[in-house]
């Protein structure tokens, strides 16, 4: 019986040969959703921090000196300066934009980290920095909302006493700064090294 099934000349059963037509088709258009999904998030998220920016920026606009300034006062007095040179209103009002702010750095961590490890942007790199790059905006973003905290209750009430708390909210904002321009040193990096073919 099992030579009746075989074909002329020895060939295998039709069975066993290899088709010509492609296969499991529903299984590639799968995989290809999985490798579009990643790119989908690293756009929509990086939307969504530049969104905030843009609005964050154009909310504090007014006020002068500019939030750089409380952010790199490390003393209460440098502090104080700048509370005071804005004035109830100014304040009120950049205590309004820290809700917002927590939402721009949880935006920004996610757009790091994906662009890092789900695109192909950083691999030029080599393995270790784009891990690094992974860590960068999480990390970045970690230091923005231990100075949100910081700041919120700084300027609720005046802390001159705790005078380490003012120069430990500018450290945590220098390094916060660090990170991102780090961030962005890499990302130039890669597209330098990257093959022009």
């Amino acid at each position: 019986m099992n030579d009746a099934r075989r074909a002329p000349d020895g060939d295998p059963p039709a069975a066993a040969r290899p088709s010509p037509w492609p296969q499991d088709t529903g299984s590639q258009r799968a995989a290809v959703a999985l490798m579009a999904m990643p790119r989908a998030a690293v756009a929509a998220a990086g939307l969504v921090a530049l969104a905030l920016l843009i609005a964050l920026a154009l909310m504090l606009w007014p006020l002068r000196p500019g939030v750089l300034a409380l952010q790199f006062a490390a003393t209460p007095r440098a502090f104080g300066a700048v509370v005071h040179a804005w004035g109830p209103e100014g304040l009120a009002l950049y205590r309004a934009h820290l809700p917002w702010d927590f939402a721009l750095l949880g935006a920004y961590a996610v757009f790091g980290w994906l662009l890092a490890r789900h695109t192909a942007l950083l691999r030029p790199l080599g393995a270790r920095w784009q891990t690094l790059a992974a860590a960068a905006l999480p990390l970045a973003a970690l230091f923005d909302a231990t100075e949100n905290l910081l700041h919120g209750w700084l300027t609720a009430a005046p802390r001159f006493g705790l005078g380490w708390l003012y120069a430990l909210s500018a450290s945590v904002a220098a390094a916060k700064w660090l990170c991102l321009l780090g961030f962005a040193g890499l990302v130039c990096a890669a597209l330098l090294r990257r093959d022009p073919r």
